[in-house]
């Protein structure tokens, strides 16, 4: 009831009713927008977070690929080294045991001759044959087989061929009986080894040389290597001698009152020539 008697309209609005009303509704408009602000600002801030979590988390992964790949490349590293450190091992084991083997024997492998054709050349080349030490043969005994070895070497070393050989050696046969023998006419001559004393003339030697002819020294002469080298070297200066007969071959060389008797000498001394220097197979 108001003062002035009548009755308030319980339904007729109010002044203060609309007042507050109005101030409600702007407050709730203000607090909308604040709230809706901080909702966009919200979201901006969980968003920029998503997306810092989410590039932290791709660089990490990426780090994480980046390391396991320099991982990886380094053990592929390691172990191409190791293997090309087992490979260098491997090899310098095998280069020094192929020194090794090498040394002992100076006969190629079959692979190394097949290998080197240097090799296989030098493998095929029969080497010269080198004279030897034979027991007696043709009727000889001991000084006489090694007076003919004596001859044989001699003129081995001169370069003589093999039929120069067999001359000497029959000529020896001839001429001494193959013994170094010293002479009766010169005293001097048995003052040097000698297996026997002769008396044709001052003859001396193997070869029954003359110091008096020029064939040398009576000491030299009874030297059956000297002796050899005067004989071959005198031999060597017929013309033709290699296809003469060898009893023509010696006599020209002798001069001996007896020309055909070195002829009889030629199987023996062939047969003595081959014992020492064998003949190429």
């Amino acid at each position: 009831m108001r003062d002035d008697g009548t009755l308030d309209d319980p339904y007729a609005p109010s002044s203060p009713t609309t007042e507050m009303e109005e101030g409600t509704s702007a407050e709730r408009t203000t607090a909308a927008s604040r709230l809706r602000a901080y909702a966009r600002d919200l979201t901006g801030r969980r968003r920029a977070q998503v997306a810092l979590a989410t590039g932290v988390v791709c660089c990490l992964a990426l780090a994480a690929v980046a390391q396991v790949r320099d991982e990886t490349a380094g053990a592929a590293t390691r172990v191409d080294s190791s293997a090309e450190l087992a490979q260098r091992a491997e090899q310098e084991r095998a280069s020094r045991s192929l020194d090794r083997a090498a040394t002992p024997s100076a006969t190629p492998s079959a692979s190394a001759t097949s290998a080197d054709p240097d090799t296989t050349s030098r493998a095929r080349t029969v080497a010269p044959a080198q004279p030897t030490d034979p027991a007696p043969v043709a009727g000889l005994d001991d000084d006489q087989m090694e007076n003919a070895e004596a001859i044989v070497r001699t003129g081995r070393k001169m370069g003589v061929p093999r039929r120069g050989l067999v001359i000497a050696v029959a000529t020896a046969m001839q001429e001494s009986n193959l013994y170094n023998v010293a002479s009766g006419v010169l005293p001097e001559s048995q003052d040097y080894p000698h297996q026997g004393v002769g008396w044709d003339h001052d003859s001396v030697g193997l070869f029954q040389q003359r110091s008096s002819s020029g064939w040398g020294p009576v000491g030299r002469l009874m030297d059956p290597e000297f002796a050899t080298r005067q004989f071959l070297s005198a031999l060597e200066q017929v013309p033709g001698w290699q296809q003469m007969r060898l009893t023509d071959a010696a006599q020209a060389v002798q001069v001996s009152a007896y020309p055909e008797h070195y002829q009889q000498h030629e199987w023996r001394a062939t047969r003595v020539v081959d014992a020492i220097v064998p003949a190429r197979r």
